[in-house]
């Protein structure tokens, strides 16, 4: 059986619970299994005798059981397993005394004691790793890792002699190696049966085998109850075996050769099949070029030779079986390196075929709509402005379809800039559709436009279509959309519907790129039925540090407002202790005081009501927490939590993955946090204090009808439920002059760019305004340093940069568009710019003299891939 990347594990692997444990990881396939990468590797474990053992300090070594009890504990439940052991071989070879030590277990299950028995014998071998301690005068190792050897290897001293050299300096090195781990071949899988007949099982079939395997650098993977962090390295090992590696990594980067002792075959009880099993003389030549067939090299040859890198089955060995951690960080460079190369030629491939589609041009007339527009405007256009829309007037004037990208703080006239570019369209006798993320921002929108455009000649059809309308107004908006008449469109989602049709669309407008899919993006690409690409401009208020947008966004032309208009006063950021109920109650009170003012409040929660596990689906701090789990599936790095881990980061930083959503330990298991708060239990608890006797609440969540949202924010803005409790829905577009402050609950548990998108709801009628970031974060832990961020800054560019490097992409890009559900795994925004930038040199120069990679096979069906799985980077939709 041929076993490939796309080959599920449904096939391959014997174990059923197994197969599902892995599939809700997100580990589906041969290859999620290859890329779901360990989010960190053990140190590897030293050497030492019983009688070297420093109370504290892990160790292996290798021992005959001499004895061994099961005493029931009469004072509480369960069962104590006491084994003694004697290293006498092994410390002769070490050049010591021989000396005892005790292996103790508890437990509660019967079974598991009886099982332990049977493997620990009176006379059987066993290599033993764990931390020494003292028990009443007696070295005890509680719970250590425990590898049993088949008899018949001549003792528990064989084969140590190799050994004897590094009795010495303590670090059990291998005799004549300056790397101790990097000769030696894993054994992670169990071993087969022991010899025929035998009625046990047995874990190494000799002593050096059994070390090896212990002592050798181990990586730990983002486990779950179901699936522990070993039986996914097990598992990974297996089908590595399967695909013809049959020895591990060495230190010059080549697949070892013949006569070495390679990766133990798995067990018929784990894997189904087993490659090469009818020709069980299988040479490790033939294992390695085996390996290499199942997985070829994406780099081009020149370029992986260039940049002195590993082949990608030589990685991922690397990575899986490490020989060294210096062989696993140059492994996660090989693969980080890929990941920036394919993503560059992906991008560059999509820049140069959108020049090569068709679009409608749009050239500027005399006397034009928009010179009209910008002329009736009560203000004067800022130089940033100005700039845009000249860029974008050009743009539109071509015959190829137009991809830009507008940036802009909250309040920076994005709007107007769009405006005038469908204006523009609308003069050459097309349409433009502008689509918004709510209902709300819709309807806002289209007031506003139609507002502007009513004194222009000739009169400007504005047709609103949103999901929410009643079924004679959206019938009558889609009749509308599908006469052609020229004119501008704003919808909502209901424009990626199939009865949306716009025969002449020109210009596409899509307002918070993160919020639609890449699916949806291309529904409206479609809606022309002669063929042609409307052109796209896509704006965004969330920062995206200009390293970064050129990073995901190397296919478009970038554009940036960063002059405010004049009049807004800066917002007053306060953190504040949830525990403090002092500075809780003065906050309160203020509150009420704006309140009495004729001003408006926002309450921000990150979750509907208390039985939620996640948010509603929107980018509120659930959907980083939430969607980490499926990260820790896709990603050994997406996904990055604010408060505390910081063991693990350490570790992780140390070898350069990244996993900023969520704290976990060192087993990969993810440490619980406090639950987060919900409207309904904020509502509820806010209205029962004495500050807000006589104040009228109101609620709003993602789960409201669109016509209920509508009536609740004009119920906000007219004062008569001044205090609004709401999730992340109010984000993006809510437009209420009156509301001067906002507190945001659970504000650590956010990323920077989105508490400073929450911040800008309110101070924009030129009022004093506040946002209170309300915090259970501990002393010193990352979160707080997050927040300090935002407490001392109204940068939106610095927060956006700061949140890259506390966070990852998801926050800024969203989790389509920073690796969550994608190949890109270890590639990072801000610590990988140089690399980022070396490797689109480098795709540039393979583009030029090869521009469809028709000699790169390999790369041209990743550059595919990417491109169908993600091409939300490339068009930020």
């Amino acid at each position: 059986m041929s076993i490939t990347m796309d080959t599920t594990l449904a096939s391959l692997v014997t174990n059923k619970r197994r197969v599902s444990a892995l599939k809700s990881l997100g580990i589906v396939t041969v290859g999620d299994a290859l890329t779901y990468y360990p989010f960190r590797v053990t140190e590897p474990v030293p050497l030492r005798a019983i009688r070297e053992a420093a109370p504290g300090q892990q160790m292996a070594f290798a021992a005959v059981i001499r004895d061994m009890r099961v005493v029931p504990m009469n004072a509480r439940r369960g069962y104590r397993l006491e084994a003694t052991v004697d290293d006498a071989d092994f410390a002769r070879s070490r050049r010591v005394p021989g000396s005892t030590a005790r292996l103790t277990f508890f437990s509660y299950r019967k079974s598991y004691v009886d099982w332990v028995s049977m493997r620990l014998r009176a006379g059987t071998s066993v290599v033993v790793s764990g931390m020494p301690s003292e028990y009443m005068g007696q070295l005890q190792f509680t719970h250590p890792e425990i590898l049993t050897v088949a008899p018949g290897s001549a003792g528990a001293g064989a084969g140590l002699e190799g050994y004897a050299r590094g009795a010495a300096s303590g670090n059990g090195a291998f005799a004549g190696s300056t790397d101790p781990y990097a000769s030696v071949q894993s054994a992670y899988p169990p071993a087969a049966a022991a010899s025929s007949g035998a009625a046990l099982k047995y874990d190494a079939d000799t002593v050096q085998e059994a070390l090896t395997r212990v002592c050798r650098p181990r990586p730990v993977y983002h486990a779950s109850s179901r699936i522990s962090s070993e039986h996914i390295h097990e598992t990974i090992l297996g089908l590595l075996w399967m695909m013809g590696a049959r020895t591990s990594s060495t230190p010059d980067g080549q697949l070892a050769g013949a006569g070495s002792a390679g990766i133990v075959a798995p067990t018929t009880d784990t894997i189904a099949v087993q490659n090469g099993e009818e020709n069980s003389g299988t040479t490790a030549e033939s294992g390695a070029e085996a390996l290499s067939q199942s997985i070829p090299d994406v780099l081009p040859e020149s370029v992986r030779k260039a940049k002195n890198l590993m082949h990608r089955a030589e990685a991922f060995l690397a990575i899986h079986d490490p020989a060294s951690t210096t062989r696993f960080k140059e492994a996660i460079e090989t693969l980080r390196y890929e990941e920036a190369f394919v993503s560059q030629t992906s991008l560059l491939k999509a820049r140069s075929h959108a020049h090569k589609s068709a679009a409608h041009s749009c050239p500027l007339v005399t006397d034009s709509l928009r010179d009209q527009f910008i002329a009736s405007l009560p203000f004067s256009l800022t130089a940033g402005q100005q700039q845009v829309i000249h860029d974008i007037a050009a743009d539109l004037a071509h015959d190829w379809p137009m991809q830009r990208l507008l940036q802009g703080e909250v309040g920076s006239g994005k709007t107007v800039v769009a405006l005038a570019a469908m204006l523009q369209a609308v003069d050459a006798g097309y349409q433009a559709v502008l689509v918004a993320p709510t209902q709300v921002l819709a309807e806002q929108h289209a007031e506003t436009i139609g507002r502007m455009v009513e004194q222009l000649k000739p009169a400007i059809p504005v047709t609103l279509l949103t999901g929410g309308m009643k079924l004679a107004a959206r019938r009558k908006a889609l009749a509308a959309a599908s006469s052609g008449e020229p004119g501008i469109i704003v919808a909502t989602h209901a424009a990626f519907s199939k009865t949306f049709q716009a025969p002449h669309l020109a210009l596409v407008v899509i307002d918070e790129q993160h919020r639609f899919g890449v699916e949806q993006r291309e529904s409206l690409n479609a809606k022309t039925d002669d063929g042609t690409t409307p052109h796209l401009l896509v704006m965004t208020a969330t920062p995206i540090p200009r390293t970064a947008a050129m990073t995901w966004f190397g296919d478009l032309d970038i554009s940036w407002l960063t002059e405010l208009p004049g009049g807004r006063k800066p917002i007053r950021t306060v953190v504040v202790n949830e525990a403090d109920a002092a500075t809780m109650g003065r906050m309160f009170a203020h509150i009420r005081a704006r309140v009495d003012a004729g001003e408006r409040a926002y309450i921000v929660c990150p979750r509907i009501d208390a039985d939620d596990e996640g948010n509603e689906g929107g980018s509120g701090v659930s959907s980083a927490a939430g969607s980490a789990r499926g990260r820790a599936a896709a990603s050994g790095s997406s996904a990055r939590t604010a408060a505390g881990g910081r063991a693990t980061r350490a570790a992780a930083d140390a070898i350069g993955i990244d996993d900023p959503y969520e704290t976990f330990d060192e087993n990969g298991e993810t440490v619980a946090r406090p639950p987060l708060h919900a409207v309904a239990e904020i509502a509820d608890r806010l209205q029962k204090l004495p500050q807000f006797q006589g104040i009228r609440f109101a609620t709003l969540t993602g789960r409201d009808k669109d016509d209920v949202k509508t009536q609740v924010m004009a119920d906000f803005a007219g004062g008569e439920t001044p205090i609004l409790v709401s999730t992340t829905v109010i984000e993006v577009g809510v437009d209420v002059k009156q509301a001067s402050c906002i507190v945001i609950f659970d504000a650590d548990r956010y990323g920077l760019s989105q508490l400073h998108q929450l911040r800008g709801r309110v101070g924009r009628g030129g009022t004093n305004s506040w946002a209170f970031l309300i915090s259970r974060a501990e002393p010193g832990s990352p979160a707080e340093q997050r927040l300090e961020v935002i407490h001392h800054s109204l940068d939106g560019a610095e927060i956006a940069q700061a949140d890259l490097e506390f966070r990852g992409a998801g926050d800024v890009l969203g989790d389509a568009q920073s690796g969550g559900k994608s190949s890109l795994k270890l590639l990072r925004v801000v610590k990988d710019a140089d690399m980022i930038a070396d490797a689109r040199t480098r795709a540039e120069q393979l583009l030029a003299v090869d521009p469809e990679l028709a000699d790169e096979v390999q790369l041209a069906g990743a550059v595919l891939d990417f491109t169908r799985g993600n091409e939300t980077f490339l068009t930020s939709s």
